[in-house]
Formats: C-alpha cells, sequence, structure tokens
C-alpha cells in the first residue's frame, strides 16, 4: 500500500499554495462553503479563473468540484460541465457528488445514478457525504473512485446523541467514547466508520480509494492513517499544526544556541 495521500480541504489560494510549495500536498477537495468562505481572495477575478488558478497549483494532482444540483439530471448536466470547462486546465478534475442528495428524510437514488452516469463517461467521481460503510458501498458499485467518510460529522453526531458540550476541534476517541456508551448503528466514532469502510473494501478487493473527511485535529488525521484510509483531507489550519511540537522548538533553540563560529564557517566558506 502506498503513504496515505494529504489533501487539502480548502478554496483558499493562498493556503493551497503554500501547500503545494511545500511538497506535501496530493490533492485539493472543495466544496460549495468552501468556495463561499473562499469568495474574497478572488474579488479582482471572475470565479472562472479562479478555479482555474486551483487547478494550475494543484497540476498532477486531484482537485475535487462540487455540483449543486440535487437531481440526477442536474447533477449528470452540472458534473458534464464543470469537466468540460475545467478539466483541459491540469486534467484533474474530479467531481463530487453527495451519495444520497435529499433535503428530507425521502431516500432519493438521484446520486448513485448521477455517479454511474459520469464515471461510465469517463469522469472521475468522489462520493461525498458518507456516515455508512453502506452508503460507500453503493458509491463504489455505481463506479465513485473515491468515497468520502465524514469522521468529523459522525464524531459532532456522537457527542449531540449523548448530550455532551463540545468544540468541533476536540479529539473523539477512535474507539468511542467511555464515559457514555453512543454508537450509530454500530459504529462507536468517525475513525471507526472510516475502519469499517477499509475493512470491507480490502476484504472484498474493491478499488476505490477511501477518504477521511471532516478531520478536526492532528490525531484524527494520525489515526486515519493508522487504520488505512487511502486520503486524508485537511483545513489548513490542522496540516499546520501537524508540524508543530514543543520539544522540537526546544531542540531547534538549543541547536542554535550551541552553534560555534567555527562550524558556521566550514559552512558558508
Amino acid at each position: 500500500m502506498d503513504s496515505v495521500k494529504i489533501f487539502i480541504d480548502s478554496a483558499e489560494i493562498e493556503e493551497i499554495k503554500q501547500g503545494y510549495a511545500a511538497g506535501i500536498l496530493d490533492g485539493v477537495t472543495t466544496n460549495p462553503s468552501l468556495i463561499r468562505k473562499a469568495a474574497s481572495s478572488f474579488k479582482s477575478m471572475s470565479m472562472a479563473d479562479y478555479i482555474r488558478e486551483i487547478l494550475k497549483t494543484a497540476k498532477g494532482t486531484p482537485v475535487s468540484l462540487e455540483v449543486i444540483g440535487r437531481s440526477y439530471e442536474e447533477m449528470v448536466s452540472e458534473g458534464k460541465s464543470l469537466y468540460k470547462k475545467f478539466n483541459a486546465i491540469a486534467r484533474n478534475v474530479m467531481i463530487k457528488i453527495p451519495i444520497n442528495p435529499s433535503v428530507s428524510r425521502d431516500v432519493r437514488f438521484d446520486g448513485v445514478r448521477a455517479i454511474r452516469e459520469l464515471s461510465q463517461l469517463g469522469i472521475p467521481v468522489n462520493c461525498t457525504l458518507i456516515f455508512t460503510p453502506e452508503q460507500a458501498l453503493l458509491a463504489t458499485k455505481a463506479g465513485a473512485k473515491v468515497v468520502s467518510p465524514f469522521a468529523g460529522r459522525i464524531d459532532d453526531y456522537l457527542r449531540k446523541k449523548a448530550k455532551a458540550r463540545f468544540d468541533k476541534a476536540d479529539y473523539y476517541p477512535m474507539g468511542g467514547w467511555e464515559k457514555k456508551k453512543v454508537e450509530d448503528n454500530g459504529i462507536v466514532s468517525g475513525i471507526d466508520l472510516v475502519r469499517k469502510i477499509v475493512g470491507i473494501f480490502r476484504m472484498h478487493n474493491i478499488k476505490s480509494q477511501v477518504l477521511a473527511a471532516s478531520l478536526r485535529n492532528t490525531r484524527q488525521v494520525r489515526e486515519a492513517a493508522m487504520v488505512g484510509a487511502d486520503i486524508a483531507t485537511v483545513p489548513w489550519s490542522v496540516i499546520a499544526q501537524l508540524l508543530h511540537h514543543e520539544k522540537t522548538v526546544e531542540g531547534i533553540l538549543g541547536f542554535t544556541a550551541d552553534i560555534v563560529p567555527e562550524y558556521k564557517e566550514v559552512i558558508y566558506r
């Protein structure tokens, strides 16, 4: 198995550029909420030009662009339009389709139908808003190249079930919460959801990649890698935290204080 890939979950061009300049990114995921958040960044250019800039920055790695329609016809039309308009820029567009686009309790198969149609046209699909292994199975049967279980949002859901106060960045134990036994149809944490999907895919030799989404802290990123996720998509704030440890800072301060002039001279002469 290859090393876990790190995607940046952002539409902020400066964050994306920093990550690629550092050589640590393997892709980009965006969605309408992230585009809205980044809107102030592209006041000087059109939306189309801004998307082109992201794609060029991420050349050689995938960039997920999400549809906004909720019917099968809308999602297929939008997916084809986005792919036609932007894939020629850097040949790296992936279309995001929600597994179940219903805004009520009704179950609709429009998402999986759109995934199948776009996949059969050779358009790579990232299936988003996955919260169960069963949803992941249907997405991959429809042809999704990537399935995205939302680990952080499952943790939020479990804490709300337990009526607990929490901050979204708080760590939630991979093995479940000992204080109150809460679960979601056998899922005890967001990382447990990722682990179960990975296990099913390995067992049945399913080729779709598992992308751990909605990761809110560094320990979740570590645990996503531990349970075998192919990809972890992470906000820039968390990516930056991956580098930090107070003992690293302490060590750098000590090494810097110990530099003797003779050693510096050898390096620079």
